[in-house]
C-alpha cells in the first residue's frame, strides 16, 4: 500500500478501511496538519456499527475522527495565528459565524454546524487534515499532542459544568463513569466542587472514578429510579446540588431528576433514545432545572488552561495505544468496552 496519505474510512455499517488517499491542501484561512494523535469517540464506534446516529446517517463514505490534534505543516493564505511546526489541539467543528446563533455565541447551535465525522463531514484519523485554523488552539511545550486530543472531551465536561452552574462548594452527582463521566469529573473538581459522586453498573470503572477523584461511588443495582435516588442520596447524606447524568440510559435519567435537591439542576450530557418517560411533576414542583448541552461553545480556551495549568490530568484516561495502521484492532478495543479511552498515533 502507497503511504501519501493513510486514512480511516467508513464505507458503510460495520466496514472500516484503512487507504491511501491525496493529500489535502489548504485553503484561505486554513492549515493543514500532519495528524498526531486522533482519540477514539463513542460516536464513531456508532458510526461504524450502526451507520447512523439519529437523523445523521453514513450515506457516503466518511473518514472517520475527531478528537484529534497534530502539527501545522502547511499554512493558507490569510492565516496570521499560526505557523508550520505549531502543534495545535483541533476543535472539530466549524460554523458559518454568520447565523443569529453565531452571532450571540452559540455557535455550537448553528445550523451549517461543520463538525469532523459527522455525515456528510469528513473527520481526521488520517495522515495528514486541513481545518480552519481559526479553531486550531496551539498547545504550549509542556502539554503533549495526546493531551492535546483530549481536549474534545475534556471540552464537554468544561460545557456541561458551565451550564450546571457547578462552583465552590457545589455537590455534583455525575451518572456515567465513561469517558465523559471523568471528564466531568476532573472539570467538577477544577471548577471547585466540594463532592462528587459517580455511579456506574461496572465496578472496574467506578475503581478508574475513585482513582481520578471521586469522594464516592455508587454502583447500580436496580432499574428502580427512586431505589437508586435514595441509594445516592444516602450515600451523600443529602441531595446533591447538580447532578451531571453522562449514561444516556432512560432509568439513569430518571434516578437523576429524583436525586437532585430542590431547586437544583440536571444536566443532560449522554445522548440515549430519542423519546425518554421522565419524572417531570417532580422536578416541576421542586424547581429542578433540567438543561441540554450540545457538544460545547468557548470552551477550547477553558479546557486548555485547565490541562496546561495542571489543574486536570487527563493522562490517565489514555488505557489504549495503537497506530494508525491498527486501527481496526483500536476499533474492536472500544466496542468491548476494554479500558477507557483508546488514542491512535496517526503519524508514521
Amino acid at each position: 500500500m502507497a503511504d501519501t496519505n493513510l486514512t480511516a474510512i467508513l464505507y458503510a455499517k460495520g466496514d472500516i478501511r484503512l487507504e491511501d488517499t491525496s493529500i489535502p491542501e489548504p485553503g484561505p484561512g486554513q492549515v493543514q496538519l500532519c495528524m498526531q494523535h486522533v482519540g477514539i469517540c463513542g460516536s464513531d464506534v456508532h458510526y461504524w456499527q450502526h451507520g447512523n446516529i439519529g437523523d445523521f446517517v453514513v450515506k457516503a463514505p466518511m473518514i472517520l475522527g475527531h478528537e484529534a490534534a497534530g502539527i501545522v505543516s502547511k499554512i493558507g493564505d490569510g492565516v496570521t495565528s499560526l505557523k508550520i511546526g505549531d502543534r495545535v489541539a483541533i476543535e472539530p467543528g466549524v460554523p458559518c459565524r454568520r447565523c443569529m446563533d453565531c452571532k450571540r455565541g452559540r455557535y455550537n447551535l448553528c445550523p451549517d454546524m461543520a463538525f469532523c465525522a459527522t455525515p456528510p463531514i469528513h473527520g481526521n484519523l488520517a495522515r495528514y487534515y486541513v481545518h480552519d485554523a481559526d479553531f486550531c488552539y496551539k498547545l504550549p511545550d509542556h502539554v503533549s499532542t495526546e493531551e492535546g486530543a483530549l481536549l474534545e472531551p475534556l471540552s464537554v465536561g468544561v460545557h456541561a459544568c458551565k451550564r450546571a452552574g457547578v462552583t465552590l462548594g457545589t455537590k455534583v452527582l455525575i451518572c456515567g463513569a465513561g469517558p465523559i463521566g471523568l471528564v466531568n469529573l476532573l472539570t467538577a473538581k477544577a471548577c471547585g466542587a466540594s463532592v462528587v459522586c459517580v455511579t456506574d453498573l461496572d465496578e472496574k470503572r467506578l475503581a478508574m472514578a475513585k482513582e481520578m477523584g471521586a469522594d464516592h461511588v455508587v454502583k447500580i443495582t436496580s432499574k428502580d429510579p427512586k431505589e437508586m435516588a435514595d441509594k445516592i442520596v444516602e450515600t451523600f447524606g443529602e441531595r446533591p446540588d447538580v447532578t451531571i447524568e453522562c449514561s444516556g440510559a432512560p432509568p439513569s435519567t430518571r434516578t437523576a431528576i429524583l436525586s437532585t435537591r430542590s431547586g437544583g439542576c440536571v444536566v443532560l450530557v449522554g445522548m440515549g433514545p430519542s423519546s425518554v418517560e421522565l419524572p417531570v411533576m417532580d422536578a416541576a414542583v421542586r424547581e429542578v432545572d433540567i438543561r441540554g448541552i450540545f457538544r460545547y461553545v468557548n470552551c477550547y480556551p477553558t479546557a486548555l488552561n485547565m490541562v496546561a495549568s495542571g489543574s486536570v490530568n487527563v493522562k490517565p484516561l489514555i488505557t489504549h495505544r495503537f497506530k494508525l495502521e491498527q486501527t481496526m484492532d483500536a476499533f474492536e478495543t472500544t466496542l468491548r468496552g476494554d479500558g477507557i479511552k483508546v488514542m491512535i498515533e496517526c503519524k508514521k
